[in-house]
């Protein structure tokens, strides 16, 4: 009875995942591929610059999400459960759609990104019985922490970019883990707690204690000081980019005028 509990707690994710990857796949393919509707062009809402610096946060909220995921794995129990279960399917599911399968690697990590956990506790409203597999996803997260971490200094170097959105990340994630300690909950209820916080909703979002309230004074200042310099950061980014679109535009004109008086001379 136990191989055949562990047999199914191993297939039976595996079989919804890879259900749930094929249909996916196939919405990707048919649907948003070739889709050039202006809708769904980010473009058409926001500017460039707006762009990047957005790209440079879904990096970081990527590698938080991966790090809640390793701190639930860590506590195991605890009241909001079910939502992260289906946040870890969807991300599992996004992350393994981007995937190349080239690589035999990958392929490996397919399975490793199975969210066994989730999908059992979803069906069963039961615990995984095989701890490996926590293990295994710890690691497994740890590893997609650095790989999305690298392509948020790839991205930042190749677009020549700030990197006020570190010290920003930091803070956050250093409250987040003050909160947890200090007001003794759970990852969830922190991450919501220390983002009201950062919004500059007041200090009593971060409960009572003496520490959760100058944690939450230096969120909320913290707020106040990089939403100005990201504020600022983006004008002159858009000034600097806009004055260099009209030097060339410029320089193009000048050399058409020089062009001309060349061949009016001749």
């Amino acid at each position: 009875m136990e191989v055949f509990n562990i047999v199914c707690e191993l297939v039976i994710p595996i079989l919804i995942f890879g259900l749930l990857f094929a249909v996916g796949k196939y919405i990707y393919n048919t649907k948003l591929a070739n889709n050039n509707s202006r809708l769904l062009n980010p473009m058409e809402y926001l500017p460039v610059e707006e762009l990047e610096t957005l790209k440079q946060v879904y990096y970081l909220v990527i590698m938080l999400i991966f790090f809640i995921f390793i701190i639930y794995i860590m506590i195991v129990e605890g009241k909001e459960i079910f939502p992260i279960a289906i946040l870890q399917i969807i991300l599992s599911l996004y992350i393994a759609l981007t995937l190349d399968y080239d690589s035999w690697n990958n392929k490996i990590l397919f399975f490793l990104l199975v969210p066994y956990e989730s999908i059992m506790l979803i069906i069963t409203n039961q615990y995984l019985t095989l701890w490996p597999i926590y293990v295994i996803h710890i690691f497994v997260y740890a590893y997609f922490i650095k790989v999305y971490f690298d392509k948020f200094r790839h991205y930042t170097k190749t677009n020549g970019l700030g990197i006020t959105i570190i010290l920003l990340f930091t803070v956050v994630v250093v409250s987040f883990i003050i909160t947890i300690l200090a007001e003794g909950v759970e990852p969830l209820n922190s991450m919501v707690m220390v983002s009201n916080a950062f919004t500059s909703n007041g200090y009593a979002v971060l409960g009572q204690s003496g520490i959760g309230k100058l944690n939450s004074l230096l969120l909320v200042w913290s707020g106040y000081i990089l939403s100005g310099v990201g504020t600022a950061t983006l004008t002159a980014t858009i000034l600097m980019k806009h004055n260099q679109k009209r030097e060339k535009e410029l320089n193009k004109r000048l050399d058409e005028l020089e062009s001309l008086i060349k061949n009016n001379q001749k």
